[in-house]
């Protein structure tokens, strides 16, 4: 995966969640990302994911926005969610076309049609004008990026001064890692269409150096870690089987490697990063 082209992928991204956001919202419903538990206590999987939006806009201290840019936006389950609860203008990009062509069907469902778009666009080429939103959000999109200086300087262009940047991004270990940390790595990366992924030192340097203030960063890995296991175990339905198997083998392959990340966790080489800085 660290040779592939960014052309190329781009191109397995968007296959990738053309084919199987379907089947993610069948199962799991609109929010396309992991949950939040602040305790091991059970807790219903799709609440989960909610709270992890409403942890980190308390964690940022995200209270009001006008205009958003939810990079990575999936369906729109988060896109929705910033929509209705902080009544701003929410702008959602993907690379894939049948996941914004479904946003905009909920949001239409939802009433929000007039608070929300949904396009097709390149986060590491933003077809926005400078100072374009006061809210940056990025949930889950950072490692799919092929250059994270590239993507965090868009980030900066668009945001207005004073705007704010919130990302959650699946990191790891701060290095040196071991060869054996690296082929593991090496193997989600091909399963899960990334280039590479960071550690959450690395991203602070970076957002340091392209003048972002204000920054601050935590690990939730502790909090996010049960999420690969209820996939796994959603995953066993035959229902899910059957579907699986019909859209062959990239999700064949993404179903059985689940173990992945769930193993990554568990011994600490996958981290939950989370973000927020500020533009000067």
């Amino acid at each position: 995966m660290a040779t592939q082209t960014p052309t190329a992928l781009r191109q397995d991204i968007r296959a990738f969640y053309d084919s199987s956001s379907a089947l993610w919202e069948s199962v799991w419903g609109e929010h396309m990302h992991h949950g939040y538990w602040d305790s091991p206590a059970p807790k219903d999987r799709r609440q989960a994911q909610v709270d992890l939006i409403v942890e980190l806009l308390r964690w940022s201290g995200v209270t009001k926005a006008q205009r958003i840019l939810d990079v990575g936006c999936g369906i729109g389950g988060s896109s929705l969610y910033l929509a209705e609860q902080l009544q701003a203008q929410v702008t959602g990009i993907t690379l894939s076309p049948v996941q914004a062509q479904r946003a905009q069907a909920r949001a239409q469902a939802a009433g929000l049609a007039t608070q929300t778009q949904f396009e097709v666009a390149d986060a590491l080429a933003l077809p926005y004008p400078d100072a374009s939103f006061d809210l940056v959000w990025a949930l889950e999109s950072g490692e799919h990026m092929a250059d994270k200086a590239r993507f965090l300087s868009e980030c900066w262009r668009v945001l207005q001064p004073g705007g704010r940047l919130v990302m959650a991004t699946w990191c790891c270990a701060p290095g040196p890692l071991t060869p054996q940390q690296n082929r593991q790595l090496a193997k989600i990366y091909q399963v899960y269409y990334l280039p590479y992924i960071l550690s959450i030192p690395a991203y602070e340097t970076i957002l340091t150096e392209l003048g972002y203030q204000g920054i601050q960063t935590t690990d939730w890995s502790a909090q996010v870690s049960q999420f690969w296991q209820l996939v796994m175990d959603s995953a066993q339905l035959p229902a899910v089987i059957r579907e699986i198997r019909s859209l062959g083998w990239p999700l064949i392959r993404a179903a059985l490697a689940m173990g992945l990340m769930r193993e990554g966790y568990r011994t600490g080489l996958i981290r939950y990063g989370v973000f927020t800085a500020v533009r000067g």
